[in-house]
């Protein structure tokens, strides 16, 4: 890692026992953004996924000692990032799903004025599909955080994002642990702190190794309460860190 202050790009990867698909996505980072330091948040594993990434070289590693999900995780890969000085981050998720290729893309989308910059899976780009109540609120969702972003976005619920050094001072201060709430809650945040969102299209992959942590009736589920929270998120007051609007 590079001991400099105002680094580069942090590539911060949530991980809960993914020890056998991190190998490669790890391997797939280096190999795309080979300038780029990695971080490895590893909430709280049961498996050998902190061995794993260890052994491997690649990436630096932050250990939670329970649970938090990925929110949590994210929360403490962005103060990592903020404590470190990184200007720029990127979250790639530990299952092989974001192709580390389209890492170039997404981040260059904030060289445009867009401080939180997402890779949607539903942009005219790939056969990522959704269906029934899960893709029916995850359309509502999109059209109400459009609205409130005040920019077309056909995919919030993705957690391919990058963040400029705005938004890591923001999300540092606050991002929500609640599963899904780290994708869409965040995104209102972002907005009501007058933050700009922005997405370009992207292609998801299937898992390459593992299984979902939640499955498709739970997400669904889990879908409908994110509604509710996103009911929440639009009336909850923001504390916007000092830092956030100077940066």
């Amino acid at each position: 890692m590079a001991t400099t202050e105002n680094l580069g790009l942090l590539v911060i990867v949530p991980a809960w026992n993914e020890q056998e698909s991190l190998p490669s996505v790890l391997e797939e980072i280096s190999n795309q953004v080979p300038d780029a330091d990695v971080l490895v948040v590893n909430d709280g594993s049961t498996d050998n996924t902190g061995r794993v990434v260890r052994e491997s070289g690649r990436a630096m590693l932050l250990d939670l000692p329970l649970n938090l999900g990925v929110g949590g995780a994210m929360r403490a890969g962005y103060r990592f990032a903020l404590r470190h000085g990184y200007r720029r981050t990127i979250q790639v998720d530990a299952d092989g799903q974001h192709d580390p290729a389209d890492i170039p893309r997404v981040i260059g989308l904030l060289d445009h004025g867009v401080n939180v910059a997402l890779g949607a899976r539903f942009a005219g780009e790939g056969d990522y599909e959704a269906r029934g109540p899960r893709r029916w609120a995850m359309s509502l969702l999109s059209v109400v955080i459009s609205r409130v972003a005040k920019v077309r976005l056909t995919d919030t619920t993705s957690g391919f994002r990058a963040c400029d050094r705005r938004a890591i001072s923001l999300f540092a201060a606050d991002y929500p642990a609640e599963y899904l709430g780290d994708t869409i809650e965040s995104l209102v945040i972002a907005s009501r702190a007058g933050l700009r969102i922005g997405q370009v299209p992207v292609q998801m992959r299937p898992r390459s190794a593992g299984t979902p942590s939640q499955g498709p009736v739970k997400s669904a589920i889990f879908l409908v309460r994110a509604s509710l929270a996103l009911l929440i998120a639009l009336t909850r007051p923001i504390a916007v860190p000092a830092t956030a609007g100077a940066l």
